[in-house]
């Protein structure tokens, strides 16, 4: 089988292929045929040096398939029976430990940039109906982490108001259960034909952050003044203040990525005295992967793919990537 590793972190080209025989499963164990991952930016991340991974390292953290073989002691998933990962293989319900979420495929162990992995079955759930293995592998990290930050987290009822914040996929998949939950959403971005897909998608207000830099206070007044309940908040420090200015008191900012900034003055004093609710959140757990998949099977919901590539065009992938072009997610076939 073919698997993608990274000679050393740092860079593009230090990824290559290479041929390896397949491991049967063990107990507890199933042996997948990986058809899809999907690009995240903790995979760029890792690829670029910023994780810290041993040199060899297979990187991706999403993968969909099909099972090959069963070990013994497993009884959820059968032979042709689809797949798709878990981003924490360990954490399986309850509230995080550091244990749990210390594993992730492709940063502390090999990951899905292969055509064939061998994971203890629990790293696995089923898909979503209907789904194709690339639509399955959207899921794992981008999928869920916006669905925990709605429906886990933020308890978000109908009639809620949510800010999201750009076009990658996080924030689409936020537009979209958003809107399946009954919510009105205000959608930022950079570019006006950008926008204009989320509007043919449901966003209810649109906002040019370039044009309009104090976007959070232009958030507010389509609220008639009340601040919106809910933000996606992928930016960080860097964006934190307009989120902040954005949302009403009492309301939930849903911290999960840092594309502005890592660290920044934020307003701490507006923060305490609207009684904001700033949660931080690293995906989910498998419980909440299977709440989600259900709600899919219901509402219908499909993952935006922009393009995909081969297996072997993976720093390809990753080009696309950096040029932010991209709406919604980016894809790998294989």
């Amino acid at each position: 089988m073919k698997v993608m590793r990274l000679r050393k972190p740092g860079g593009l080209e230090n990824l290559y292929l290479e041929d390896i025989a397949p491991r049967e499963p063990g107990a507890g164990e199933i042996r997948v045929r990986v058809h899809a991952t999907s690009l995240n930016y903790h995979d760029y991340i890792v690829v670029k040096g910023g994780i810290p991974t041993p040199d060899g390292r297979v990187p991706m953290s999403d993968g969909a398939g099909v099972v090959e073989a069963v070990g013994e002691g497993v009884s959820e998933f059968k032979v042709g029976d689809s797949v798709v990962s878990t981003f924490f293989p360990l954490w399986w319900t309850g509230e995080a430990t550091p244990e749990w979420i210390s594993q992730v495929p492709g940063d502390r162990s090999d990951g899905f940039a292969s055509q064939t992995v061998t994971m203890a079955a629990k790293a696995f759930t089923h898909p979503p109906k209907g789904y194709s293995h690339a639509e399955a592998a959207t899921l794992t990290c981008a999928g869920l982490t916006a669905w925990r930050a709605l429906v886990v987290d933020g308890q978000i009822k109908p009639g809620a108001t949510v800010l999201v914040q750009g076009t990658g996929g996080v924030s689409i998949f936020a537009l979209q259960f958003a809107k399946a939950l009954g919510a009105t959403v205000i959608a930022t971005s950079s570019s006006d034909e950008k926008l204009e897909r989320l509007k043919k998608m449901g966003a209810d207000h649109l906002i040019n952050y370039k044009s309009t830099p104090d976007w959070g206070v232009a958030a507010r007044a389509f609220t008639g003044g009340r601040g919106v309940d809910h933000v996606v908040e992928i930016g960080g420090a860097g964006t934190m203040n307009q989120s902040i200015m954005a949302t009403r008191m009492g309301g939930h900012i849903a911290l999960i990525g840092v594309l502005a900034g890592f660290a920044g003055p934020v307003n701490t004093a507006a923060i305490m005295g609207n009684q904001l609710r700033v949660q931080g959140l690293f995906v989910g757990n498998r419980e909440h992967q299977q709440d989600m998949i259900r709600s899919i099977d219901v509402s219908g919901i499909k993952p935006v793919i922009d393009c995909s590539f081969p297996l072997e065009g993976l720093a390809d992938a990753f080009r696309k990537q950096e040029s932010g072009t991209h709406f919604g997610k980016i894809c790998v076939e294989y």
